[in-house]
């Protein structure tokens, strides 16, 4: 295992805290109390217990304990940069990057002062750990970052005759779908799926609605295809 299937684990790690192994109620609640919430400090545990095992080495263990200090402090302060005049709508976008930023220092770091030795004797291929990050990006990541650019953009239109969630559902499907088609180089059937939805949903009178899925349809579609692309391109 070199330090880039090192940096992609860590990436997974982070997936998987941020976005499967907490509830939108949970993340709300964290965001609005910060250090008064008591989900935020189990949080923090869980981040450096999977920082952790995904680095599958022991000597790891400092490592992860400052990922999991760093991102502790991140969230908990984050309530002052969701409440900031300025800065608040972007504030997803700041959080995000800075927890990605410190993950990647963190690992080059590692690498330099203790060098890179796992403690299993796993094969772990480079684009397979690409694949497995690409299909988690484009499930509820991809829904949660379509949702704050929508947000940053103040776009927002309701309608009373949608199932609940069904966009949602919708929308990582056909990333599921299109991530596949492109993996495996069947670049048609993703324009095939375009259209089909095109055909589908766009096929009424509400110009305003229409605008909203066109612009959710080519993030979601542009999530899969920039995925896809970094994938084969290894």
């Amino acid at each position: 295992m070199g330090i880039m299937e090192l940096l992609l684990l860590q990436f997974i790690a982070h997936l998987c805290l941020d976005y499967f192994f907490q509830t939108d109620n949970l993340a709300k609640q964290k965001n609005a109390i910060g250090f008064k919430s008591s989900f935020l400090y189990w949080h923090g545990l869980a981040c450096f217990a999977l920082a952790w095992i995904f680095s599958l080495q022991l000597g790891f263990a400092l490592a992860a304990a400052i990922i999991a200090i760093t991102h502790f402090l991140i969230d908990g302060f984050k309530r002052y940069l969701n409440n900031s005049r300025y800065f608040g709508r972007y504030a997803f976008f700041i959080d995000q990057a800075v927890h990605l930023i410190i993950l990647t220092i963190v690992v080059f770091m590692f690498d330099k002062w203790h060098g890179i030795n796992p403690s299993v004797g796993i094969s772990i291929n480079f684009k397979y750990l690409l694949i497995i990050t690409g299909y988690l990006v484009c499930l509820k990541p991809a829904n949660i970052f379509i949702r704050e650019v929508f947000k940053v953009s103040q776009i927002q239109v309701s309608s009373d005759n949608e199932m609940p969630n069904a966009g949602k559902v919708i929308g990582v499907l056909e990333r599921i779908l299109a991530l596949t088609f492109i993996i495996v180089s069947q670049y048609s059937a993703v324009g095939f799926l375009i259209a089909a939805k095109s055909i589908l949903r766009y096929g009424n009178n509400e110009t305003l609605k229409t605008e909203y899925v066109l612009i959710g349809t080519m993030l979601s579609f542009g999530i899969a295809v920039i995925a896809g692309i970094i994938i084969n391109l290894h």
